[in-house]
């Protein structure tokens, strides 16, 4: 079974095979062509001799041989005049015998009409067998020789071309979560080099999700194990004596607070392993433009809530595509519940769609915050903008999102003199790898 499924076996039988056959039908035609040149050759010569016999020799009679030896350009043949052959229908007849061990080519030709008589020319053709037969054994021989070199080249072939395949294979099989490096594009072949940029891309998408979940991990026991720690020593402190009951009740009521801060904490983690399984989501055939303004309209309220203003600013008026609309959901509301956020009272947010080509979109929201620290990496877990609540794994998710849809996402100050951040995704309205048919 094994032995089925091996592409360089399959490639291997399927050029022989082609091979052969090519050669059967070449040798086939070359040998047909060569014996029909010289046969044909021999028929125009034997027309001419017997014209010229019958011009030359009106009067033989029925049987009479005629000594053909002497005449210009003759060939060596016989001929004699004969009666009718018997089912003789057509003006010319050619026929090839064998006697006595000897192969012979009979022209039947027209001589006397009114006497009903047939010129018979013949001409020995053993030499010319012989010449065929070793024609024949010749082009056998060359084709058995070719077929050998066809399979020798077929395996130098069959190699060379799935060189580039079993390097990547040996690479592929190589890697693991320990040892991820790249492959070097320019060493294989242009065809080739669509898919090595592919599995690169795959190859640091899995860096990035381990080094986050490493991360996440180590953080997610930091940030639990610091207020545990905090409410044990507080607890401690106050059943060393006895106090009064408004201090245990403030006691109680500081574990409380730390216990939901904890809980939260537990639901964005969760919510993390929630987003995981988005990543499988289907690609959804939605009015993306309409999608992102319902959307922002939502918030709009939320933002008038809060004394802020919201404006949406989308471009075209409709786009259609296929996306994950539920990762796309996730970071276009990070985005915006960060603007609102960040921004003070009285200040603006803005939501700005714009089509950069017929396969990138770009999405914007540009606030009026204080702006941001760009050499922090405010992606990575538990990272968070000063002293803001908040378990610092909204922009995590927004990334491993991003990251999911094969898009780009990106957070920078404004550069246009007023303060505040500029929050960017750029992603394509298609899909990026062909969907499982239903």
């Amino acid at each position: 079974m094994t032995g089925n499924r091996s592409i360089r076996n399959q490639f291997l039988t399927q050029l022989i095979i082609a091979s052969s056959v090519l050669l059967i039908i070449f040798s086939t035609m070359l040998y047909a062509y060569i014996k029909q040149s010289i046969y044909d050759e021999l028929s125009q010569q034997l027309m001419k001799q017997a014209r010229y016999i019958v011009q030359t020799f009106p009067d033989y009679q029925e049987g009479q041989k005629i000594d053909a030896k002497n005449l210009k350009n003759a060939l060596q043949i016989s001929a004699k005049v004969i009666p009718a052959p018997h089912h003789f229908y057509s003006s010319l007849e050619w026929r090839e015998r064998k006697k006595h061990g000897k192969h012979y080519i009979d022209l039947i030709y027209p001589y006397n009409f009114k006497a009903q008589t047939y010129l018979l020319v013949s001409k020995e053709i053993t030499n010319i067998r012989k010449m065929l037969a070793k024609i024949l054994r010749s082009i056998i021989i060359i084709n058995l020789i070719s077929l050998i070199l066809i399979v020798l080249y077929a395996f130098g072939l069959s190699a060379m071309l799935l060189m580039p395949i079993t390097r990547l294979t040996k690479k592929l099989s190589s890697l693991n979560e320990n040892f991820l490096t790249t492959i070097d594009t320019r060493m294989l072949p242009e065809e080739f080099v669509p898919l090595g940029e592919s599995i690169n891309r795959l190859i640091n998408r899995i860096q990035t999700f381990v080094k986050y979940q490493k991360e996440l991990f180590i953080g997610a026991a930091h940030e639990l194990k610091t207020p545990l720690n905090v409410m044990k020593l507080k607890n401690d402190v106050t059943l060393i004596k006895k106090r009064e009951p408004e201090k245990y009740i403030e006691a109680l009521q500081l574990s409380n607070k730390t216990i939901q801060e904890m809980n939260q904490m537990i639901s964005s983690i969760l919510e993390i392993g929630r987003q995981e399984g988005a990543h499988f989501e289907l690609p959804q055939t939605v009015d993306i433009i309409d999608f992102i303004k319902k959307k922002g309209e939502d918030f709009i309220l939320l933002a008038k809530a809060e004394n802020k203003n919201l404006t949406l600013d989308l471009q075209p008026d409709t786009l259609v595509g296929c996306i994950q609309t539920t990762l796309l959901n996730q970071i276009l509301q990070n985005f915006l519940q960060n603007a609102i956020k960040f921004t003070p009272k009285g200040k603006s947010i803005h939501l700005r769609t714009r089509l950069i080509d017929e396969n990138r979109i770009k999405l914007e929201v540009i606030d009026e915050g204080p702006g941001i620290d760009e050499g922090i990496d405010l992606f990575a877990p538990f990272k968070r903008l000063g002293n803001a609540p908040g378990a610092g794994l909204g922009l995590f998710l927004a990334k491993s999102a991003a990251d999911a849809m094969g898009a780009k996402i990106s957070l920078r100050n404004r550069t246009d003199g007023q303060s505040g951040t500029i929050a960017t995704l750029i992603f394509s309205p298609t899909p990026q790898c062909e969907l499982p048919v239903p």
